[in-house]
């Protein structure tokens, strides 16, 4: 087990126009203590309009003390002095994103089910890795399926944290905190309901 309780990484959905801000003020609310990140994830859309979109998002996680991550954008990442990036294997690399955003960024890398790939990314100087899916997913396709064992032997050898993601529910979550999971990711099971509800139930599968 963990020394450190396991906390909550919130991944936006793709749409986060509307009242998707409010939602996400209400998610923090709930999370105060669990939900420590929050990554800001949008696909396609022009830069201006993406630090449009982020711009409310990021105030509310500040006023709350949650990090604000931005997906695969290290431009992105620095236009909005985001608390740090996370990469995915095509999206440039450690050395890069350190070169562009500073020694206090945090960076994350998508390390699937490889601890090969894990190891390079903390000999690169990554904050986190991400392993998964650890199930299916309906936010994401995912070609990767990743195992607790892997979860395991991380957090015996390696001091960097871990985030599991990939189709986790406040039903399927617990074999990852016990198997030493530093954070879980969320997206699909938290914003495809009542957000506050879900939050709870994954504070009190966890706890």
């Amino acid at each position: 087990m963990n020394d450190v309780p396991t906390q909550l990484y919130l991944i936006s959905p793709l749409d986060v126009s509307g009242d998707f801000p409010q939602r996400l003020e209400k998610a923090l609310e709930a999370g105060k203590g669990v939900v420590t990140a929050f990554q800001f994830r949008v696909k396609g859309l022009d830069q201006h309009v993406a630090a449009a979109l982020a711009a409310p998002l990021q105030e509310i996680c500040a006023a709350h003390e949650v990090a604000f991550i931005v997906n695969d954008s290290i431009a992105l990442a620095k236009r909005l002095g985001a608390d740090g990036v996370h990469l995915g294997q095509k999206d440039g690399d450690v050395h890069e994103a350190r070169d562009e955003l500073g020694k206090d960024s945090q960076i994350g890398v998508t390390c699937h089910a490889s601890r090969h790939l894990a190891l390079e990314a903390g000999e690169a100087g990554a904050d986190y890795v991400a392993f998964g899916a650890f199930f299916p997913s309906e936010t994401k396709e995912t070609d990767h399926r990743a195992e607790t064992e892997l979860l395991e032997w991380w957090h015996e050898m390696v001091e960097i944290p871990s985030v599991a993601i990939g189709g986790i529910t406040p039903e399927n979550c617990r074999p990852l905190v016990d198997a030493g999971a530093d954070f879980l990711a969320v997206s699909g099971a938290v914003w495809s309901g009542d957000e506050v509800a879900a939050i709870e139930a994954f504070a009190k599968a966890m706890a």
